[in-house]
């Protein structure tokens, strides 16, 4: 902003100070700040985004996927064992977790899919996704969209 003459104190040649300006540009300030307030709580109080989505398999019909469009496997194992995780060490390596940083980023329900999602803690202390209570899985050599594994040693793509 520049200066004009009347803005200069004659006398010492610094500003002059306008306190109606002052009391303006709070008022505005306080105005933006107030208008930005809403969207700020709406997204406080949103949904997450869910870790997975529902997609159309050609030959598995609705499936789960990750973000990133690996299909998501459940194991027989763990179902018997009631949930509780079973695939640690080379097992994850070769099926890598669905993990979360913290609980409230997976939500309980997801449009258009039957049943819940939550989370476990792993035996390394992360937060591995469920769904319908059993831990969530991708397999390492899975391309995106295409489903390798189903029916494999204990492994079924979850359909939905």
């Amino acid at each position: 902003m520049r200066l004009s003459s009347e803005d200069r104190n004659p006398d010492t040649g610094g500003t002059v100070s306008h306190p109606r300006r002052t009391a303006l540009v709070a008022v505005i300030a306080a105005g933006i700040t107030l208008l930005g307030a809403p969207a700020a709580l709406s997204l406080a109080g949103a949904k997450p985004t869910p870790p997975a989505v529902k997609v159309k398999n050609p030959s598995f019909g609705n499936i789960l996927q990750s973000r990133n469009r690996l299909p998501l496997y459940y194991w027989n194992v763990e179902k018997r064992a009631g949930g509780k995780i079973r695939c640690t060490g080379e097992c994850a390596r070769v099926w890598p977790p669905l993990v979360v940083k913290s609980r409230a980023a997976v939500p309980r329900t997801m449009r258009g899919v039957k049943g819940r999602f939550g989370v476990v803690k792993r035996p390394d202390g992360r937060l591995q996704v469920t769904f319908r209570g059993l831990p969530l899985y991708a397999y390492h050599d899975d391309p995106p969209n295409t489903v390798l594994c189903d029916n494999v040693d204990g492994w079924f793509v979850v359909r939905v």
